[in-house]
């Protein structure tokens, strides 16, 4: 399976965490068609089917990540 590239898994990350945080604040459909637009392509740049698991997939992508690092789970 070909890998993202780590500087574009730790873009889509930041820019999911932040359009999430936007989503609880103001919920406008741009941001919630944004946030489901980068949470699709987190899914595929990971090879995952489900945005927490492609969170986890990412962030294990990242350098710097340790097989036992779960910090995703508690992000949800």
């Amino acid at each position: 399976m070909l890998r993202a590239h780590p500087a574009v898994l730790k873009d889509l990350v930041e820019q999911y965490e932040t359009l999430r945080a936007l989503h609880a604040e103001k919920g406008s459909p741009a941001v919630r068609q944004r946030m489901e637009d980068v949470a699709y392509t987190l899914c595929v740049s990971t090879g995952t089917r489900d945005v927490d698991a492609a969170l986890i997939a990412a962030r294990h992508g990242l350098p710097g990540a340790r097989p036992e690092d779960d910090s995703a789970l508690a992000s949800g």
